[in-house]
C-alpha cells in the first residue's frame, strides 16, 4: 500500500456547536467506522488535512490515522466542503484491513489526447465517464481507470468491457450489465450538417 499517514485525535463532544469549536482552533472533524466495530469521532488538524488532500491519490488510498495509542487503517468515504470556501468541514472514514474486497469511484483519465487520430482530425472529445466505481481489495485499488484514445478516429467510441483493468480489479457497472460508453469522438460537423439538410416529404 502507499503510505499515506496522518495524525488524528479521539474526540467525545459531538454536534455542531463541539464541531464548530474544533474548526476555530483550525481542527476538523470527523467519525470513523466500519469493518464491524464501533463508530469513534475524531479530529485531524487542518493545515495536515490540505497537505493530504492535495495529492488526488489520498482519495483512493489506504490512510493510515495515527492516534496517541494506536493506528487505524481507512479509506476515504465522504466529505463536506464548506459552500463558497476551500474548506472540509466534515469528514468520514471508513476503517478497511489488508486484503479486504471494497467498492470505490476512481477518477477517468485520459492517455494520449496530444496523439488522438480523430482530434488531430478535427473531431470533437466527448467524455461520458469522470469516474467509475471499481471493487477490488485495498491494496489494489487503481488510482485512476487508464484509458488510451490515441487509437481512436472520428466516429470511434470505448466502452467499459473494452478498458483493460489490473488484476483483481472488477468494474462494478459490468456486473450489472450496463456496458457504459467511455469516451467517443464526434465530428464538429455533423450537427451543422443535420440542420441544414432537406426536409423529406412522404
Amino acid at each position: 500500500m502507499t503510505d499515506f499517514t496522518i495524525a488524528a485525535q479521539p474526540r467525545e463532544d459531538n454536534g455542531r456547536r463541539a464541531s464548530r469549536r474544533l474548526r476555530r482552533i483550525g481542527m476538523v472533524p470527523a467519525v470513523l467506522y466500519g469493518d464491524g466495530k464501533a463508530a469513534i469521532g475524531l479530529s485531524i488538524e487542518a493545515r495536515l488535512l490540505r497537505k493530504l488532500l492535495a495529492d488526488e491519490r489520498a482519495y483512493t488510498h489506504v490512510i493510515t490515522l495515527q492516534f496517541p495509542h494506536g493506528n487505524e487503517t481507512a479509506l476515504i468515504r465522504d466529505l463536506q466542503m464548506h459552500p463558497y470556501k476551500e474548506e472540509v468541514l466534515h469528514m468520514d472514514f471508513l476503517r478497511v484491513h489488508a486484503g479486504e474486497r471494497v467498492h470505490l469511484h476512481i477518477p477517468v483519465h485520459f492517455l494520449n489526447e496530444d496523439t488522438c487520430a480523430g482530434l488531430k482530425a478535427g473531431g470533437v472529445l466527448h467524455r461520458a465517464l469522470v469516474e467509475v466505481e471499481v471493487e477490488a481489495p485495498v491494496d489494489r485499488l487503481p488510482e485512476a481507470l487508464q484509458v488510451d484514445i490515441a487509437g481512436l478516429h472520428i466516429g470511434d467510441s470505448l466502452h467499459l468491457s473494452q478498458i483493460s483493468v489490473p488484476a483483481g480489479v472488477t468494474l462494478v457497472p459490468l456486473l450489472h450489465e450496463d456496458d457504459k460508453e467511455v469516451v467517443s469522438i464526434h465530428n464538429p460537423r455533423t450537427g451543422a450538417e443535420a440542420e441544414e439538410a432537406p426536409e423529406t416529404t412522404a
